[in-house]
């Protein structure tokens, strides 16, 4: 995944921090999207997950929906040793988010239903550079910190390792098989 920065439909533009021409100089895109949230980062060594379900099949209300997402996330941690957490009024997998001051967001979620099939999904910073994170005011919450699995960990972590622990979460918590491929 290169560079790239997007905007979701309830977020503002000047939380990018850099103007056009300081984009192109770091070599980072620009879009806006019509998923839910503000705006947040997506690169390489994240993790970024876009499941497409049927919540007709599983439960029609959005909120159950990212509560779910934000559980396979914080299942997932806990097999890294860290304790995720939901932030009262605050979409995401935080840790520390009791601690004021200590907070840090490991996982941004971003989601859009349209007749109940789901779009977007969700983007968990595995080994990311975090650096990117210092010119936006991510998911428009200023004075909190972005973190990673590298940064807590204090080690590379394998993507693909993160992945089979997230695809195998994902069909724990929604009780689905998952699919990789599709085919018409």
């Amino acid at each position: 995944h290169p560079p790239v920065f997007t905007l979701g439909k309830s977020g503002k533009k000047e939380h990018v921090l850099l103007n056009e021409n300081e984009l192109k100089e770091k070599n980072i895109q620009f879009f806006n999207t019509n998923r839910g949230g503000d705006i947040t980062f997506h690169g390489k060594d994240q993790l970024v997950g876009y499941p497409i379900l049927d919540l007709e099949k599983y439960d029609t209300d959005i909120g159950h929906y990212l509560r779910n997402i934000e559980e396979v996330i914080i299942l997932t941690l806990q097999e890294y040793g860290l304790h995720g957490e939901r932030s009262k009024g605050e979409t995401g997998v935080w840790l520390d988010a009791a601690i004021p001051g200590k907070e840090r967001k490991i996982c941004a979620i971003g989601v859009r239903c349209s007749r109940w099939i789901t779009m977007h999904g969700f983007a968990l910073n595995v080994n990311t550079d975090l650096s990117y994170f210092n010119h936006i005011i991510p998911c428009g919450i200023a004075n909190k910190q972005v973190t990673s699995l590298e940064k807590e960990l204090k080690q590379k972590i394998s993507v693909e390792e993160v992945k089979e622990k997230v695809k195998r979460n994902f069909e724990k918590v929604f009780n689905a098989q998952l699919v990789s491929e599709v085919f018409f």
